[in-house]
């Protein structure tokens, strides 16, 4: 399976983008899917994730109430729909697969197959 990250951008503090994450190959609605995002000297964190079929979606405590993670399993594609957008959330943001094991992580090395990464800016 690949993974293909986009929707990034440039976004004032208090505003809304979405991201999206296209499968293609695999079984996407097999795997549970993961958000991480890395800013710069930081490490790569966990933002949120979601199991195969939507039933159990996880965030971390920094975006809880703000972000939520669709999922389209008909197009293979999972999102990442941020709202409240505050400068703290800059970074860049990679979706990753689960595809070896369904169980809930949010360990980044329990992924096996990542996106590239989109840039998201927020501005004070």
């Amino acid at each position: 399976v690949q993974l293909q990250a986009s929707g990034g951008g440039l976004v004032e503090a208090g505003g809304s983008l979405r991201l999206s994450c296209a499968a293609s190959g695999g079984t996407f609605s097999r795997y549970r899917m993961g958000w991480f995002r890395q800013a710069p000297g930081k490490e790569r964190e966990f933002v949120g994730s979601i199991s195969f079929g939507g039933g159990s979606i996880d965030y971390a405590d920094s975006v809880l109430g703000r972000f939520t993670i669709p999922r389209d399993n008909a197009k293979n594609t999972v999102y990442l729909q941020m709202n409240s957008l505050k400068p703290e959330d800059t970074a860049v943001y990679y979706c990753a697969a689960r595809t070896l094991s369904a169980v809930y992580s949010r360990l980044a090395d329990r992924y096996d197959v990542w996106g590239q990464g989109t840039q998201v800016t927020v501005s004070s």
